[in-house]
């Protein structure tokens, strides 16, 4: 079924359009969305990019044939730049499949928070003279201004599409799992590229007002390292140039904060992989950043009444069985083989947790039980996942599962919320919003259930000042969540905090407290994380600070540097002064010169560098240099030390 945008299908029967504002329109059966658009203003057909039917993405072309609810999007809708960049994507694999005929497209989906990439199977890697060509073609392309159009079949016809014209293994694999009977594609042009796509896409090619082909890396079919090996090209798309502009800015800026570059010269950690993908070491001044972190945790969680635990990093293979991750997490799972017996290295904290709420019985008058833990996880990942600290196989999560009455979900939430809150303040960030994802298809647990926890999180949220923005039936089975999305320095969205509601493990291990009736009842249980992995923080602190971390955090907070072997002993009297007042100090002892010292130590970003001669030694003073090369001289020790303590309690 082929279907150009202008084509219209009118009936005598008329159906009720309900527009965002609830006003509602009557326009007869078989009108396109375009056609319902230009019937309110013509600027808006203009305009429009695609559309939402009953808060589905479809195409400005879908044709109404019910009364729906519609939403007509533009380039300021909030999901205009995923179909702005899935059309990209699509434009990008025309490109490729005109210039390398030979080329296999496999999937080209859009990605968050923006930009698209295509997977193709080559013979040769792409260089980067062929993205340049890319790059060219794709820019062509656009300007030829044609539509894009939509094309149903059954699933056999699609299957025979791909096997005897394209020849399209991957396709065809893709179609052979698939459930659907009806199968859409999407062409553009004169047709030649014909891509098996849900859409929607764009109403022209020409809508692409600015792209750029970012760059090339291998990947894995099905991300299977056992499969065949594909080449994977990035690009990101926007509506104007002057976007498109600032985001390759930003990911310059973005190169000259990596944390992979900044860990290693600042002396922090290092994810080499000789000792083994995704196992980071972290070096004596990355641990002293971990510390504060921690201690930072433990202190504000024991003061909301979190009681800290430990648990093991192994279990016996029958926990992994009860908390049901044999079942859907082994792929993921290191196992060890104990005296014939079947453990496995702990992927998450979680049934320890449980293990200790059921280690005696609680009543109803104890609830809530706040149990937290910095735990220390292992996740088999694949090598081409693998990213710095960013996706490593060793993680420790700041995890903590609170056990409540159900009338006490809301006030928990509200409580995870207001520290989640204080902790990006403190540590710098300025900006942060909240996401509700809602029950998906497949759930456990009851009607009853999902609504109080979902209208728990909306109240919770209400209640803190938050506000936020549902994502439609994307909570996990077994129950729904807050995602906390934090923006770093340069704009980039981060994905750290999450409270979920989880109705599967209270089951899973027989979770009860004794109620009012004295009878056995299912608690309530949340899992949170805040950091969500404290290494991954790690970094993106590294990178939102550009490395250099303030005071309270920096591992080294004062270097002393004599300016002659002379003061050596007097550099060593100063650092041992701060060390005992709580700073981290330490003096620089190395034959360099003072200049070098001085580099060196700038470049390590410290933030305070304490230069002593002649005249400190006889005045028992310091020069201070603080960051921004600004030099004081004949500074008092003791003041330097209340001012640095005042700087580091406050957390400036």
């Amino acid at each position: 079924m082929r279907c150009p945008l202008e084509k219209s299908f009118t009936g005598d029967k008329m159906v009720k359009v309900v527009l965002p504002d609830e006003s509602i329109i009557d326009v007869p059966k078989g009108k396109t969305v375009y056609e319902i658009a230009q019937q309110i203003s013509q600027g808006l057909a203009d305009a429009a990019i695609a559309a939402k039917i009953d808060g589905k993405l479809v195409d400005l072309h879908y044709v109404i044939e019910e009364d729906v609810k519609l939403e007509i999007l533009t380039n300021k809708s909030e999901e205009a730049l995923h179909v702005l960049n899935h059309s990209a994507a699509h434009i990008m694999a025309g490109a490729v499949v005109d210039l390398f005929p030979d080329a296999k497209p496999t999937i080209g989906p859009s990605i968050d928070p923006v930009g698209f990439y295509y997977d193709f199977y080559v013979e040769e890697p792409f260089t980067q003279e062929d993205l340049e060509r890319i790059q060219k073609r794709v820019e062509e392309i656009i300007l030829e201004d044609t539509e894009f159009i939509r094309e149903e079949m059954s699933l056999s016809e699609a299957i025979k599409h791909y096997e005897k014209e394209d020849i399209n293994k991957f396709k065809v694999e893709i179609l052979k799992e698939t459930e659907e009977k009806e199968i859409s594609f999407y062409s553009h042009g004169d047709g030649a590229f014909k891509d098996l796509c849900r859409g929607p896409h764009l109403p022209t090619t020409k809508k692409v007002k600015a792209v750029k082909i970012l760059n090339a890396s291998s990947a894995f079919w099905r991300a299977d390292a056992a499969r065949e090996s594909l080449q994977r090209v990035y690009g990101v798309a926007f509506f104007t140039s002057k976007e498109l502009k600032k985001h390759i800015n930003m990911l310059e800026e973005a190169k000259k904060r990596d944390h992979r570059i900044l860990g290693r010269q600042l002396d922090l950690f290092d994810t080499a992989d000789e000792w083994g993908p995704g196992m980071p070491i972290i070096y004596p001044k990355g641990r002293a950043i971990l510390e504060v972190m921690r201690d930072f945790w433990n202190k504000e969680h024991e003061k909301a009444g979190y009681d800290l635990v430990q648990t093991p990093h192994v279990y016996k293979e029958i926990v992994w069985q009860t908390s049901g991750h044999t079942d859907y997490y082994i792929e993921n799972m290191f196992p060890i083989n104990l005296q014939g017996e079947k453990w496995f290295v702990k992927p998450m904290n979680c049934p320890g947790h449980m293990l200790i709420f059921n280690r005696r019985t609680y009543s109803y008058r104890e609830l809530p039980v706040r149990i937290g833990e910095m735990g220390t996880v292992y996740r088999n990942e694949l090598s081409g996942v693998l990213h710095g600290l960013f996706r490593i196989q060793s993680i420790t999560q700041d995890d903590a599962h609170l056990f409540m009455l159900p009338d006490q979900l809301e006030d928990e939430i509200v409580g995870v919320i207001e520290m989640v809150n204080h902790f990006y303040k403190v540590f710098g960030f300025t900006d942060w919003e909240f996401f509700i994802s809602t029950k998906p298809e497949r759930a456990i647990g009851t009607e009853e259930g999902w609504n109080h926890a979902i209208d728990s999180l909306k109240n919770a949220l209400v209640r803190a000042g938050q506000q936020y923005k549902i994502k439609e039936g994307e909570g996990v089975f077994y129950g729904p969540k807050i995602d906390v999305d934090v923006k770093d320095a340069i704009g980039r969205r981060w994905q750290l905090a999450t409270i979920q509601v989880d109705f599967n493990l209270p089951d899973r291990f027989d979770i009860n407290y004794i109620g009012e009736d004295g009878q056995k009842h299912r608690p309530y249980v949340i899992h949170r994380v805040i950091y969500g992995a404290t290494e991954r923080f790690l970094a993106i602190l590294v990178e939102h600070y550009a490395g250099k971390l303030p005071v309270w955090l920096s591992p080294t907070q004062a270097i002393i540097i004599p300016i002659t072997d002379n003061q050596i002993e007097y550099a060593k009297k100063v650092s041992h002064e701060l060390k005992q007042a709580g700073i981290r100090a330490e003096p620089d002892l190395s034959g360099d010169r003072m200049e070098y010292k001085i580099r060196h130590a700038t470049m390590q970003k410290i933030p305070y560098i304490i230069n002593v001669g002649e005249k400190e030694v006889e005045s028992k003073n310091i020069a201070v240099r603080s960051r921004g090369n600004k030099v004081e001289f004949g500074v008092n020790i003791r003041d330097f030390i209340r001012k640095v303590l005042k700087e580091i309690g406050e957390y400036k």
